[in-house]
């Protein structure tokens, strides 16, 4: 019975879908659906809207109000004209960025986002290709614009794409304005939308930005000189068909590395993504074919950048000469623990200078800080918050570097959303420092943990799909609130922080405030034994994220082997205390 209702529901929400107001493409392909005798299809695509959250849009591609097309695009862009007409009404000249990447329907989604902004009076600079997310979020404030958005659905599938929405401070954005532009989208009608653009309003920018874009993401190289040495350093890059192509081999170039290999098949501009089974460089299977060209060439290391050019997977050879990744943790280890060494040995290192990282990232990050005595702050997931941080810290402070341990990190202040383009050449800029001190990148990671202790990470992704998977995920969450675990792994637990009431507990029963700037769905718990474990559902897929970490002791170099194994035991441990 519940699902001839739904079926109904669906069925009515769809008929409109047939009217003047749509194009006759989008019409046929409803219209197909309704006459499909499986009606899983337009359940699918109308059960509900898609919807405008904190972070904008992402879903698959085609007809529905639960798909990314012309008029969810198109909604969202009117409902955000109409928030920034509201804002800014006293302005003389509303201004908006508008980029995209290489997903299919993303140029389209782009220009007719720009026709949109440009008939509700707001000038629009348009990128004249596909191009890297932190170059939108630089040109946003380099321009002087009150807005900007980037068509792209970062490392998903090829099904998908998806659009984020900037401030005029170049980062995603937050409250208040994240919830009021929501509000503003879900009032927007198909009727509402103007489509019909004022060509004089849009401009279309280029390579006049990525020569002003590259000119500041060069002048964060800290030691030139090392560069200059080992300017042969072997490098070996792929943009996994997306936005990276345009500046990633261009900046390493202006950085003066001469010894760098694209892979050519993946130089190949496509939404299709054809010779990856998902673009995303978390993934080892995403780095397998620039791994193969590395063998070839014998290179010293090798980077991946995500479609839209903000995150950056890497490898290594290890002692034996296999080849090995460096995780997310491991990578945003090394780029901080480079920065404050080199800033303190220049002589760069000033008394204001900060870091950032967020709660879920490793905690070794804190040591080096602590033992070099720099200032470093822990913010929620998602670098909207590491902007945040930079922000209110701005014209007092300076922002040296931060990341998250889901393979993102940013080097500079100039941009306010994680950066591929200016990673990928400070990790070559690391590789080259570790070869002019006789290491490699991997023996340098050792060093590390030889100097300020082993850590180990490991996520756990419990998917519980559908409405029941939903309730069963609330469940655990309400769970392990009115029961929180006394210990992990046989370690006794001494702080437990819950996000979402903002409080925190010891093991003497004493309750004190977590100065958050909201309350966010995620519980920690610290032990005795320096283990942490996160908790949090996931905010876009359907499941419940556990992320471990666990401390130990590295006494040399050759001791990684034992101390993984010991690590590894250890989380064994956690995962059964947590029944998981």
């Amino acid at each position: 019975m519940e699902n001839q209702e739904l079926i109904k529901q669906v069925t009515e929400k769809a008929e409109k879908w047939l009217t003047p107001a749509y194009d006759a493409e989008t019409q046929a392909e409803v219209k197909r659906m309704l006459e499909n005798p499986d009606k899983t299809e337009l359940i699918e695509c109308f059960y509900k809207d898609l919807e405008f959250g904190t972070g904008g849009l992402r879903g698959i591609m085609g007809a529905g109000s639960n798909r990314m097309n012309i008029y969810t695009v198109g909604a969202a862009t009117q409902g955000l004209a109409n928030y920034l007409n509201k804002c800014f009404k006293d302005k003389e000249q509303i201004s908006v960025v508008v980029g995209h990447d290489c997903r299919n329907n993303s140029r389209k989604f782009a220009e007719i986002s720009a026709d949109i902004f440009s008939a509700n009076g707001i000038k629009v600079y348009l990128f004249d290709d596909l191009r890297p997310t932190p170059e939108v979020s630089f040109a946003i404030r380099h321009l002087g614009c009150q807005s900007g958005i980037n068509l792209t659905a970062s490392h998903n599938p090829k099904e998908y794409n998806g659009y984020k929405a900037y401030w005029d401070d170049g980062a995603q954005v937050l409250a208040p304005h994240d919830t009021a532009i929501i509000d503003e989208v879900n009032k927007v009608t198909v009727e509402d939308i103007k489509f019909q653009g004022n060509k004089d309003l849009i401009q279309i920018i280029g390579e006049d930005i990525d020569k002003v874009y590259l000119d500041k993401v060069h002048t964060l190289s800290i030691d030139p000189e090392v560069i200059k040495r080992q300017k042969d350093l072997s490098i070996v890059y792929t943009p996994l068909h997306g936005a990276g192509r345009v500046l990633i081999p261009a900046s390493l170039k202006e950085w003066g590395f001469e010894n760098v290999h694209c892979v050519p098949e993946q130089m190949v501009k496509s939404g299709d993504f054809p010779t990856v089974i998902s673009p995303n460089p978390e993934n080892a299977e995403a780095l397998s074919m620039a791994i193969e060209l590395a063998k070839k060439i014998d290179a010293d290391i090798v980077m991946a950048s995500d479609p839209d050019a903000d995150r950056v997977g890497m490898a290594c050879k290890d002692d034996k000469g296999e080849w090995v990744l460096i995780n997310g943790n491991q990578t945003c280890l090394l780029f901080l623990y480079y920065i404050i060494k080199n800033r303190i040995a220049t002589g760069k290192m000033q008394p204001t200078d900060f870091i950032v990282k967020t709660i879920v990232t490793t905690e070794l990050i804190k040591a080096v800080a602590d033992k070099n005595k720099i200032e470093m702050l822990d913010c929620y997931t998602g670098f909207k918050w590491i902007a945040r941080e930079i922000r209110l810290r701005e014209g007092k402070q300076q922002y040296i570097g931060g990341g998250e341990e889901s393979y993102g990190f940013l080097a500079e202040d100039f941009v306010r959303d994680k950066d591929a383009v200016s990673a990928c050449c400070l990790i070559a800029e690391v590789a080259a420092w570790a070869k002019d001190n006789g290491k490699s990148l991997y023996q340098l990671l050792l060093d590390i943990y030889v100097e300020y202790g082993f850590s180990k990470e490991f996520t756990v992704n419990v998917v519980k799909p559908g409405k029941s998977g939903a309730e069963e995920i609330k469940a655990m969450m309400e769970n392990f609130r009115a029961n929180p675990p006394k210990e992990l792994g046989g370690s006794k637990v001494i702080l437990s922080k819950d996000y979402k009431t903002l409080k925190q507990t010891d093991d003497k029963g004493n309750v004190t405030a977590i100065d958050m700037p909201e309350p966010s769905n995620v519980l920690q718990y610290f032990t005795e034994d320096g283990s942490k474990v996160s908790v949090r559902p996931s905010g876009t897929e359907p499941k419940i994220k556990f992320y471990m970490e666990v401390q130990g002791e590295m006494g040399c170099r050759n001791c990684y082997a034992s101390a993984e194994s010991a690590a590894m035991e250890k989380i064994e441990a956690v995962k059964k205390s947590l029944g998981i």
